[in-house]
């Protein structure tokens, strides 16, 4: 199957991190966008552009150590006029960042323009989509540009439902790139930027696990990237970007007339989707992106499939760095020839969607058929739940292509990797330990109950109590919303009282509001506010903000 070289490490220190004065530097993901505000700055500080960086957002994993990530690194984002601001929760962090593009249309600027990078999970995501949807409508600065970067938890790892953003975006007529690896993330960044610039549009960067927790040797020389401005794209005569006044119609027209096409071109010219893996007489086509894209490359690889054998048995491979909008020449020349694709994408569709409608056109005798989600009888093909693997995918691709190819070694490749499934798939006895409280934490008796009571969850530690039979806590809200669902029961219920858990951090970010809320329609209701001054579920950060005991107190007797 071969041989896997694990890495040499070594000691690595900021200076290496987050100076210029190495072409690599050994990284993860997450110190990835760290050091991707310092190139932008470094490569517009080349081309005689003064530009500062503005970073805002709201921790959550796989995001959950970007703030310290960023704190640690305070002298060198100085050193290059970045300046981070955590934000109070994601959408007044958004907001803050949307400021940035505004900064100059007004007097005082003191620089050419102020590149923005906010950060959020998935639910962040959601949670700021007023604020997105504006601030793409209103547009980015000429030398500024936005990013944004949504921590998506396919599997439900750390969450309380699997996220995939890329349909939110969407509504909001934000392109997004989807790195395949820490490189990338560097790579599609620096992309990013430029393409905000271009086409005056946000930009939306998927972060997930498996690149901002894995570490490699990147390359973080700031010229590595080439920027290829499109020549022939007619922009309106008063450009793409952010100005005042602008009327709300006129912002439409602007977005879904000119933004997002540019958006498209720039893409295009740049080749942020290309084919990676071709043959002479390609018959069977690939199209995917991000994780996706090394999950089918490692399924190749796992039935033996190498680029030359692919190459004979007619298989293309087409990535896609920009999965919204697809670019749709690159992607007619992909599909040129081909009798089938198989569209390979995490969760719901986004690509397969649209490369079935940008081939309706195609004369019916030379369409290639389409499959990804489903197969052509509308059957389960890739799951569109949980998490692809490169086993679910081999067994696909195999079954796809023995219509015109089979072999020896295929076939035992698969038989191979069936039996690996079979054998993962068998239950076997485990102990389970059931995560609990720290030694020492308030939760461990904060969270008990009166006998015949009974309390609400919500977003933080004290979620760990729902499965605890001891603490008789059952549902839970989303972030913010803690103790608003009694307001929709107690009018129905001979229930007359429950208790709601709530940390500070919640209180801070967004729970104040479910309080006032509880106050306000009258609810008998009591709040058990844990205060321990951190943000604990992500690495025991501060609260961004000020809030002691005598302030929260204060706020709620007022």
């Amino acid at each position: 199957m071969g041989k896997i070289e694990q890495p040499r490490l070594r000691k690595v220190s900021l200076n290496d991190k987050y100076t210029h004065d190495h072409d690599t530097a050994y990284m993860t993901g997450i110190e990835a966008l760290v050091r991707l505000p310092i190139l932008q700055r470094q490569r517009d500080s080349k081309r005689g552009i003064n530009t500062a960086g503005f970073v805002s957002g709201y921790r959550g994993s796989p995001l959950g150590a970007v703030d310290q990530a960023m704190w640690n690194a305070t002298e060198y984002l100085k050193a290059h006029h970045i300046h981070f601001q955590p934000g109070v929760n994601e959408d007044l962090a958004a907001t803050s960042v949307w400021g940035s593009q505004q900064t100059n249309l007004f007097a005082g600027a003191r620089f050419d323009g102020v590149f923005g990078l906010w950060y959020g999970k998935g639910p962040g995501v959601d949670r700021s989509m007023d604020v997105i949807k504006h601030a793409n409508a209103f547009g980015t600065s000429r030398y500024g540009g936005v990013l944004a970067v949504a921590g998506d938890d396919h599997a439900c790892k750390s969450s309380t439902l699997p996220h995939q953003s890329e349909h939110m975006f969407m509504g909001a007529s934000v392109p997004v790139l989807a790195p395949a690896n820490v490189q990338e993330v560097l790579d599609l960044g620096i992309f990013g930027w430029e393409l905000s610039r271009y086409s005056g549009c946000w930009v939306g960067l998927k972060a997930i696990t498996e690149n901002m927790d894995s570490a490699i040797s990147a390359d973080i020389d700031s010229d590595r990237i080439e920027i290829i401005i499109p020549e022939d794209f007619e922009l309106p005569a008063d450009g793409v970007h952010a100005r005042w006044p602008d009327k709300p119609l006129e912002q439409e027209l602007r977005l879904n007339k000119y933004k997002i096409y540019a958006a498209r071109e720039f893409a295009r010219v740049n080749r942020l989707n290309k084919v990676v893996r071709d043959s002479n007489n390609a018959r069977f086509g690939i199209i995917t992106s991000g994780k996706a894209y090394l999950d089918v490359l490692q399924a190749l690889e796992d039935m033996g499939i190498t680029e030359a054998i692919g190459a004979d048995i007619g298989i293309r491979v087409f990535k896609v760095g920009m999965p919204w909008p697809l670019e749709p020449r690159l992607t007619h020349e992909f599909a040129e020839g081909l009798e089938e694709i198989l569209v390979v994408e995490e969760k719901r569709s986004i690509i397969e969607d649209q490369l079935t409608s940008q081939l309706y056109n195609y004369p019916v005798g030379s369409r290639p058929r389409v499959v990804g989600e489903f197969d052509e009888q509308g059957r389960d093909l890739l799951p569109n739940v949980g998490e692809l693997t490169p086993a679910m995918i081999a067994l696909v691709i195999a079954d796809r292509i023995r219509r015109f190819f089979s072999s020896e070694l295929l076939e035992e490749r698969v038989r191979w990797i069936r039996e690996k499934e079979k054998s993962l798939a068998t239950p076997y006895q485990t102990i389970e330990r059931v995560p609990h409280f720290c030694s020492g934490c308030p939760h461990n008796t904060s969270t008990k109950v009166p006998q015949g009571s009974h309390a609400l969850g919500g977003i933080g530690c004290h979620y760990m109590a729902t499965w605890m039979p001891d603490r008789d806590t059952h549902t839970f809200t989303q972030m913010g919303g803690e103790g608003a669902t009694w307001i929709g029961q107690a009018p129905f219920t001979d229930t007359q009282h429950v208790f709601q858990n709530l940390g500070d951090g919640t209180y801070f970010h967004s729970g104040v509001l479910a309080v006032r809320a509880a106050v306000a329609a009258g609810v008998n209701i009591t709040y058990k506010i844990l205060y321990n001054d951190a943000v604990a579920m992500t690495g025991g950060q501060p609260i961004d903000g000020s809030l002691s005991v005598d302030d929260l107190i204060h706020q709620l007797r007022g």
